[in-house]
């Protein structure tokens, strides 16, 4: 699986961005995707993610400003960000949560995205 995003850039605070991520290869076993975010000298975080069926997982810092949604057709997971602060300024990375199922074991696999900078910033 690769994940291509798009959407980041300078934002002035208060401001809005559009992130997308676009799935590729044998995207059949996605279960999940969403998107992590990284600031300099910082643990990734959890930002949010969607299941294929719409179930939601929403970091506290993120709730009520950010939505996550999902095109199971086009493999997409888009995250939407309104009223960004200073403190929101990381690299994200768009993450896919791959499962594979076999009559001997169940496989996990996690697949990441280079990351797309935003940066929020007067």
């Amino acid at each position: 699986v690769q994940l291509v995003e798009s959407g980041g850039g300078l934002v002035q605070p208060g401001g809005s961005l559009k992130l997308s991520c676009e799935a590729f290869g044998r995207t059949t076993n996605i279960e999940t995707m969403g998107w992590y975010r990284q600031d300099q000298g910082k643990e990734r975080e959890l930002v949010a993610s969607i299941t294929r069926g719409g179930s939601t997982n929403v970091a506290d810092s993120a709730n009520g400003r950010f939505t996550i949604s999902i095109d199971n057709a086009k493999n997409t997971v888009y995250l939407q960000m309104n009223s960004l602060k200073p403190g929101d300024t990381a690299v994200y990375h768009c993450n896919a949560k791959v499962v594979v199922y076999t009559i001997e074991r169940t496989t996990h696999f996690d697949y990441w995205g280079q990351g797309t900078q935003v940066t929020v910033s007067s």
